[in-house]
């Protein structure tokens, strides 16, 4: 496969990965903004997002494994295809895409000190067992 055709398949899949996380594949500002939010390296620009999304250019593999995380999907199937499209990836049964709500309460959290970073992860915990219980009767 020629460059130019990884390009355009490497697009179609981002794209792809961007719907099926419901997220609009036509905004390159918001994917821009999405990702920088996420990767702690340099941020992109707004033209760098958007030769991803029309097939001009593909990210480093740095960046290209945090737009899988993000959206779900594995960095393989992002950067070179494969025969299906797959769905959000597992681990351990949670999903591992992240929403721009949960990424700043993690960035909320490392703010705090030690003792009330401690506080909210007991809570979390609390709340992730009293989810999973079955209701009283």
């Amino acid at each position: 496969m020629n460059s130019t055709n990884e390009r355009e398949s490497f697009s179609e899949r981002l794209q792809q990965a961007l719907k099926n996380a419901h997220y609009s594949p036509d905004s390159p500002t918001r994917l821009a903004r999405e990702f920088n939010i996420r990767f702690e390296g340099r941020p992109i620009t707004v033209h760098a997002a958007r030769k991803w999304l029309v097939g001009e250019a593909i990210p480093t593999q740095e960046k290209l494994r945090m737009i899988a995380q993000w959206l779900g999907v594995p960095a393989d199937w992002l950067r070179f295809g494969g025969s299906e499209t797959p769905g959000t990836q597992a681990e351990g049964g949670a999903s591992a895409r992240f929403e721009s709500a949960d990424v700043k309460l993690i960035a909320d959290l490392q703010r705090l000190d030690e003792h009330h970073r401690q506080l909210a992860r007991e809570f979390i915990r609390m709340l992730v067992r009293l989810n999973h219980q079955p209701p009283l009767k």
